[in-house]
């Protein structure tokens, strides 16, 4: 089972977003063909998009700043054919999770994470995919964000595996990382040897703008990663986000 994790930059008023950047996101999910991804900054352009391109596709999200249409989406995408869904919901990354647009500790943005609870038809086996994007400025907002994440994440699991996407804005070796990692989340780049370290968030390759590993598929339980894989191609010669997709292939 192939799970994905893409951040595709929000921005929909530069040039050319709806005639090649969209396109080029596309393309590269289809490439990836993964049986679950998650998204981050897709504003709700972003997802009719993305649901007229991938119609063999359902998805789970809402946007964050009203838990309708309005801002950007952490969304659960999933293949209709091979899924159930047994349970689904949204919360805030806040000291009110239940409220939509609420805004916790001290994050500059209103986060959320979106989740979905499925069965494989095959087998019946049943996991959990979260996704998230974490604040990009406040330290306790990104540690506070993890943290609650991780709990929920293992509470709706209640014992299946649970595989936890998303944009973390931080490396590694930052505290976010080891929260989740001390709640029983072990990094997919880390579950195998055929492995990709490269980095995931490259701003369109330009060095000034930075380049580190920020984006991850985390899991839980007895599980076991084939592959974990940052997609660096290029597509007709263009980029299609400021980030790498990643994907891991998981048997369980």
């Amino acid at each position: 089972m192939r799970i994905m994790s893409f951040n595709v930059l929000c921005y929909g008023n530069e040039k050319h977003f709806w005639t090649k950047r969209i396109p080029l996101v596309v393309r590269t999910i289809r490439n990836c063909d993964p049986d679950t991804f998650g998204v981050q900054e897709a504003h709700y352009g972003w997802m009719k998009a993305l649901a007229a391109a991938f119609p063999d596709y359902a998805y789970v999200g809402v946007g964050r700043d009203n838990g309708k249409k309005k801002g950007e989406y952490s969304a659960v995408f999933y293949r209709k054919n091979k899924f159930t869904v047994i349970d689904k919901g949204t919360f805030w990354l806040s000291e009110t999770p239940e409220k939509a647009g609420s805004k916790g500790w001290d994050a500059a943005c209103v986060r959320i994470c979106s989740w979905a609870k499925l069965k494989r038809k095959d087998d019946g086996k049943e996991f959990v995919h979260l996704n998230t994007h974490l604040d990009h400025k406040g330290e306790i907002a990104m540690q506070k964000g993890a943290e609650l994440v991780a709990e929920r994440g293992t509470q709706i699991a209640s014992g299946s595996p649970a595989f936890f996407t998303g944009d973390f804005n931080v490396t590694p070796d930052s505290v976010p990382c080891i929260t989740v990692k001390n709640a029983g989340f072990t990094d997919a780049r880390d579950m195998t040897d055929r492995t990709d370290r490269d980095i995931t968030y490259h701003a369109f390759e330009n060095p000034d703008g930075g380049q580190c590993v920020i984006d991850y598929v985390f899991c839980k339980g007895n599980v076991k990663v084939k592959q974990f894989k940052v997609v660096r191609k290029h597509i007709d010669g263009e980029i299609p986000s400021d980030h790498y997709p990643v994907f891991a292939d998981i048997e369980f």
